[in-house]
């Protein structure tokens, strides 16, 4: 049922309580003799982790500046939950009782144009006075409690997949250290030392299992740079996902690249190596790999995430990474059947991924769709079907 409601005017700051005078920043090279297990939050998430907290609870951070308020590419609201830290750069707050439902006025936000209250063109800033003074329909409290269940239920199918998402990481790359790193693979035990563990050789890479090599690494993979997306282009739609230094930064309707790949960042962001299971299009701030030569994509990424890839920085003001210079690094060569058989187990874990990745993409692009129409009225929350 199609049908615009009319609800009340209000201004942010008459329905939520602030708690910005609690914040507490620390410069980097305070956090730095104090890290610790607890978030240490900034205008766009968790940029530490220190020894102490300042916030227990479920609070809602809000970007105070930064250039985000503007391009959106991260959300400018974001939850605070258990024990963190703040700095001064996120504002804090909760909905007042009975008046605003917090995760109500969190999607709200996420959807909001608020550029209005944004000043500041280099260094955009959203104050405390202009928080305040932001202008919303705000529905019964009734009504906004059911609105923010029916969407956080999208966020928490969303969340339980990226956590089963990360346990297949996590088996997978415990799996390349287990057999590659500690030598503890299928057989080792075959041809033992005194202790039971495989037995070792001295190599250029220090001790290695006996049969092993060391190769180089454009032995097994060749990087190429990314490719200049045409201006022309630039604007079009897609669903050919775009792969920059650190990742996803677009669609396109080509890709350059087919099929399952590996890209990591060329420069700018260093060492963040990316397993890419579709078609996809490497910007010029990437390498990606153009031909596997006696392994697939699935070991040549766990090989590349392991190397440190940052430590080739050959930028000065700007980090860059020099596929010549990653190429000649010595790289530890196992038997080949060793690495296909890794290849095998770990492809199962990542098709799973894969399926876990597209349902995110489809729920979020339903959660999307709803957002502004349930937080604005203009559909009424009894034709939305259950998620």
């Amino acid at each position: 049922m199609t049908k615009v409601l009319t609800w009340p005017e209000v201004e942010l700051g008459d329905v939520i309580d602030l708690f910005d005078s609690k914040r507490i920043p620390l410069s980097g090279k305070e956090r730095s003799t104090r890290q610790g297990k607890y978030p240490y939050f900034g205008a766009s998430g968790v940029i530490d982790y220190i020894d102490d907290y300042i916030f227990d609870g479920e609070y809602l951070l809000v970007a105070e500046d930064g250039e985000n308020l503007n391009s959106r590419k991260l959300p400018i609201a974001f939850w605070g939950k258990g024990k963190f830290w703040v700095n001064n750069h996120a504002h804090i707050l909760r909905g007042k009782k009975g008046l605003a439902n917090t995760d109500f006025i969190k999607h709200w936000l996420l959807q909001a144009n608020i550029s209005g209250y944004i000043t500041g063109a280099a260094q955009p800033k959203l104050n405390q006075a202009n928080l305040c003074r932001i202008k919303l329909a705000l529905p019964s409290i009734e009504t906004q409690n059911a609105i923010a269940e029916k969407l956080s239920n999208y966020d928490n199918l969303i969340e339980n997949n990226n956590r089963r998402i990360a346990i297949l990481e996590d088996i997978a790359q415990s799996l390349y250290r287990e057999w590659f790193v500690k030598f503890r693979y299928p057989g080792h035990e075959d041809n033992p030392d005194a202790d039971g563990n495989a037995k070792l050789v001295d190599s250029p890479l220090g001790q290695i299992p006996e049969g092993w090599d060391v190769k180089r690494l454009d032995d097994y993979v060749i990087l190429q740079r990314g490719f200049d997306l045409p201006k022309k282009k630039r604007n079009e739609q897609g669903s050919i996902p775009i792969y920059a230094a650190s990742g996803i930064n677009g669609f396109h309707d080509e890709a350059k690249a087919k099929g399952v790949g590996v890209v990591t960042g060329r420069s700018g962001t260093l060492g963040v190596v990316k397993l890419v299971l579709e078609d996809y299009w490497p910007l010029n701030t990437s390498l990606w790999v153009k031909e596997f030569k006696g392994c697939t994509a699935y070991y040549a990424y766990y090989l590349l995430s392991s190397m440190g890839l940052e430590r080739f920085n050959s930028g000065a003001s700007v980090p860059t990474l020099n596929r010549n210079d990653v190429h000649g690094n010595p790289v530890i060569a196992p038997p080949q059947d060793l690495i296909d058989k890794f290849e095998e187990i770990v492809a199962v874990n990542h098709r799973q991924i894969n399926v876990l990745e597209r349902k995110n993409k489809n729920l979020k692009q339903q959660r999307d769709m709803l957002l502004p129409k349930l937080i604005s009225g203009q559909i009424e929350l009894s034709g939305v079907d259950d998620v």
